[in-house]
């Protein structure tokens, strides 16, 4: 029998400007995402193109970061199960959404492109490897209906 996980966030709309939705430009897009516990509390928007507040997150962004930070929670656990030293990872992640004519619109694709130092003494082919059971483990991308590509950029300390 499987084993089933459940995640709760709150999601609270904080852009009443005074008159509600009464009309499409006369309220914010703001909203606060918490959970329960001492998690900070995350600012949201939407995107600056559907009138969001560029300093806040917005959906898409949060989907392509949890996109990646799976990705890299999983390779990080395969590489010390195989012995192979990770001493930085950074994912400059990107995700691409086409927007339909009549205003909805899905993700095409997220493209992860890590860049990664590992010790001495590992093993750079299996570090590049680990990138396919990495993403076959992830339980985001696994749950997405778009391809996720992998550029990864390994490199060996240097001396």
């Amino acid at each position: 029998m499987p084993k089933t996980h459940r995640y709760s966030v709150t999601v609270r709309w904080t852009g009443n400007t005074g008159s509600g939705t009464s009309h499409y430009r006369d309220y914010r897009r703001d909203h606060e995402i918490s959970a329960e516990g001492a998690k900070p509390v995350i600012p949201g928007s939407s995107d600056p193109a559907f009138r969001g507040d560029p300093a806040r997150w917005n959906p898409e962004e949060l989907l392509v970061a949890a996109v990646a930070a799976c990705h890299q929670l999983w390779y990080l656990h395969l590489c010390a199960q195989a012995g192979v030293v990770v001493l930085s990872y950074l994912d400059h992640a990107e995700g691409e959404m086409e927007e339909t004519a009549g205003g909805s619109g899905r993700f095409i694709r997220v493209t992860l492109r890590p860049q990664i130092v590992i010790a001495k003494g590992s093993v750079l082919a299996q570090a590049r490897a680990l990138h396919a059971p990495a993403h076959a483990k992830c339980f985001i991308a696994n749950s997405m209906n778009f391809p996720v590509h992998h550029e990864p950029d390994i490199r060996v300390e240097a001396s």
